[in-house]
């Protein structure tokens, strides 16, 4: 009797040891990462970021955790693309301008009325010329970028309207510190002042700038609306956010993890490409309700000013890129 209860209680042992362990293997297989945005809880930059965080971990089986951090929580938009290659980061969705300061190449897509309109920078980040940058940029940097998303065509708000170029000169406004977002402003005789992205409405409601350009949809998720009298339709440039994972967390997928990933972060681009695009259809009609005036400008003002003060050899870009980036469908 003696000696069977001890079987018994070695067997029992055994078998919680066994299940401690494979518990513990469980936890210890699975990997939580960071997954970090500048934008608002509300835009679809986010809503869509975490659904593919859960169909990731859905297609994975769980191996993946992955947690969004939205709004700056892990820092401003220059600090994750740094963490990406310091490992306090492991995703990020981000303007590529910021890829650009250690990939120059990259930053073509923002120089002003390259793009056409939101699908043609689609088809730019599906054409030849960009899957060439991307692996340029992997080799250097060992980040990848699985998916480009449309941002919005960039438009202009201000204290006081103007319809031209020559209407711009003299104001204080605030754009990202990168050459491209620069041009235009600066092409036009203003005063261009970078300010961190999460500041920038207190900057404006204080009178530190006086003007800013987003597209509408930021416009309306950072209540920039609230501090600014008139929206003037520049459309000068037609932005996207690439997603980009860090390469401590890339190079340890396997063929199956990496195509998973890739597959779910360019659907969640579709997303929230849609979601931006429909929005912005609505919000002329609604900014104008709100009481604010909504400006068609001459926009072939601002397009003479560049190409003159601001030509793409100048900056840095080759017109080989350019014209392969226009004949993108």
């Amino acid at each position: 009797m003696s000696k069977r209860f001890t079987l018994k209680t070695l067997a029992a042992v055994g078998a919680m040891a066994m299940g401690t362990l494979l518990v513990s293997t469980g936890a210890l297989a699975q990997q939580k990462l960071k997954w970090a945005h500048v934008y608002e809880t509300s835009e679809p930059f986010h809503t869509e970021s975490v659904w593919a965080a859960e169909e990731i971990k859905k297609r994975s089986n769980g191996k993946f955790d992955i947690q969004v951090f939205p709004a700056s929580t892990l820092g401003k938009e220059t600090d994750i693309n740094q963490g990406l290659t310091l490992g306090t980061v492991d995703m990020i969705i981000s303007g590529p301008s910021f890829a650009a300061r250690t990939y120059p190449r990259f930053g073509i897509a923002y120089y002003p009325f390259i793009f056409r309109d939101g699908d043609h920078l689609i088809a730019y980040s599906k054409s030849p010329v960009f899957q060439e940058m991307v692996k340029e940029f992997r080799e250097k940097t060992g980040i990848q970028v699985t998916a480009y998303t449309y941002y919005g065509a960039r438009h202009t708000t201000a204290q006081k309207a103007f319809t031209n170029c020559a209407g711009m000169k003299g104001i204080k406004i605030r754009v990202p510190d990168v050459p491209a977002y620069r041009a235009t402003p600066e092409a036009c005789g203003a005063n261009p002042t970078p300010i961190a992205f999460a500041e920038v409405y207190l900057a404006l409601q204080n009178g530190t700038v006086e003007a800013q350009e987003n597209p509408l949809t930021t416009i309306e998720a950072k209540k920039f609306f609230e501090v600014q009298k008139a929206i003037m339709l520049t459309g000068h440039i037609v932005d996207g956010l690439t997603t980009q994972i860090a390469p401590h967390v890339w190079n340890k997928l396997s063929d199956a993890e990496k195509k998973i990933f890739t597959d779910v972060t360019q659907e969640a681009a579709v997303r929230a490409s849609a979601k931006v695009k429909t929005r912005e259809a609505e919000l002329v009609d609604e900014f104008k309700k709100k009481g604010l005036q909504v400006v068609q400008v001459d926009r072939k003002s601002f397009q003479d000013a560049v190409l003159k003060n601001k030509p793409l050899t100048g900056m840095g870009f080759t017109q080989s890129d350019f014209d392969k980036i226009q004949a993108a469908k």
